[in-house]
């Protein structure tokens, strides 16, 4: 009969392209090519090579226990050995393991095996060019909860690269992922809030958290999820806050400066702190905000703690939101021993604008008489400014020490004149000022000034 020509047909086409398999993948060649070892980390290139294709000839042309036990190699290699997931990636055939996804019986195996292979940029960037996102993100949708989380870990991993961005919005990924961040494992919280994350940037995917009312998802995950979810979404808010006023709006709405500062008091994580500020750096922006800041005296107290004691990046940050703010007084005053901090990160040229930051919240606080007094008191704070004035050093702009001296002087205390002029101020004062440095004339006349008026002042006195 027909049929049974079609179906011996078939048949023998399957035998033809297994056999080619078996032939184009080299291991007849070898008289142990039933029997493999797995290759020790760090076996010779060729070795590890024909170990792989040899388990993905098994894997395509072998049964279900063929596979399985192929699938197995495959991990407990890449346990093993990390160097081997970009050989694998390169000898092997990606697009079959992702098809396996759709067999139940060998779903989970070849799940964790792309996952894995997720881990190297090499072989990520493989998974993704044979059309690996979609399968994982219907995985994340229909998995059990263990294939799920290794799903998004991978989907996390891929969007890794900037480039791959679009592909996320173009498979529906956002509404998939934001539902793993409201009803997910805490694993797979994090890691779908880190794939938001890396692809926040995008417009398309903005475009979606939009319409799909992500940004609360979000801002929550800032108190309900794992100390990596937490960190995770206030890098995302803060990118998002620094976009548009529309993401500075909703975050707001959902109380997110709130939460952001509760996690700034909660955390101890340097890069988490790091998050939460750059977030309300990018919300502080707003009036608003700017207002509701400005009159908050602990936090203030923070940001001058954490430029006292935190680390460079940090303070940075910290300097940045606090320059932009409108301090009172008693604020000022409260806040005085960060002073000798600020005058240290004036001495670094990069990044561009924090000596700039720095001096701003300086003369801020300067403005308070109290603050002038105790300035003038520690010498390494004279130290530092004396050294800054001299016209030999050209880490600092002059304008930056003589913005200073202006500022100490604003308040016309004989006590500042006197430590200036005993420390070397004036001395580089007058070379500046022949040097026509902005603002070391007025300095300059300001010391003099008084110096002349005491004069006057004691020969009234004798007379």
């Amino acid at each position: 009969m027909q049929s049974d020509l079609d179906m011996a047909t078939g048949w023998l086409s399957k035998q033809i392209h297994d056999l080619d398999l078996l032939l184009r993948s080299g291991v007849l060649r070898y008289d142990n090519a039933l029997v493999l070892s797995q290759p020790v980390p760090g076996s010779n290139k060729e070795d590890l090579c024909f170990f792989i294709r040899d388990l993905f000839t098994r894997l395509q042309i072998g049964g279900v226990e063929f596979k399985k036990k192929a699938l197995e190699s495959l991990i407990e290699l890449l346990l093993n050995d990390e160097k081997a997931a970009s050989v694998v990636a390169k000898e092997g055939s990606i697009g079959y393991l992702i098809n396996l996804f759709d067999v139940n019986v060998h779903r989970e195996q070849s799940v964790t095996v792309i996952s894995m292979l997720c881990n190297n940029d090499v072989s990520r960037k493989i998974v993704f060019e044979q059309g690996g996102l979609g399968p994982l993100l219907r995985i994340v949708e229909s998995g059990s909860v263990q294939l799920k989380e290794k799903a998004v870990m991978a989907i996390e991993a891929i969007t890794a690269d900037p480039d791959n961005a679009w592909a996320v919005s173009a498979y529906g990924g956002v509404s998939v992922l934001l539902e793993v961040c409201k009803s997910g494992s805490l694993a797979a919280q994090s890691h779908a809030i880190g794939a938001i994350r890396n692809v926040a940037n995008s417009e398309d995917v903005r475009v979606s958290l939009g319409e799909e009312c992500g940004v609360p998802v979000i801002v929550e995950m800032l108190v309900s999820g794992s100390a990596s979810a937490k960190e995770k979404a206030a890098n995302c808010i803060a990118i998002l806050a620094s976009l548009s006023d529309y993401f500075r709006a909703v975050i707001m709405e959902q109380k997110g400066l709130q939460k952001l500062l509760m996690l700034l008091h909660q955390s101890s994580n340097p890069d988490t702190l790091e998050h939460v500020l750059d977030a309300i750096h990018a919300l502080s922006l707003t009036d608003s905000v700017n207002r509701l800041l400005s009159s908050s005296t602990n936090f203030i107290s923070q940001l001058s703690g954490i430029i006292k004691q935190g680390n460079f990046t940090l303070q940075q940050i910290s300097v940045s939101i606090l320059a932009n703010l409108s301090i009172s007084d008693t604020n000022k005053r409260l806040i005085s021993g960060c002073m000798g901090s600020l005058m240290k990160l004036i001495e670094f040229t990069k990044p561009l604008g924090l000596q700039e930051a720095s001096l701003k919240v300086l003369v801020a606080l300067l403005s308070v008489k109290p603050n002038r007094k105790e300035f003038v008191k520690d010498e390494k704070n004279m130290m530092r400014l004396v050294q800054m004035l001299d016209p030999v050093n050209e880490s600092v702009p002059k304008k930056i020490p003589v913005a200073i001296v202006h500022a100490l002087m604003s308040g016309g205390s004989n006590g500042c004149r006197k430590r200036l002029v005993d420390a070397g101020a004036q001395g580089y004062l007058q070379k500046l000022n022949e040097m026509n440095v902005a603002g070391a004339k007025k300095a300059l006349q300001r010391l003099s000034g008084n110096r002349l008026k005491n004069i006057f002042s004691r020969g009234w006195r004798e007379l």
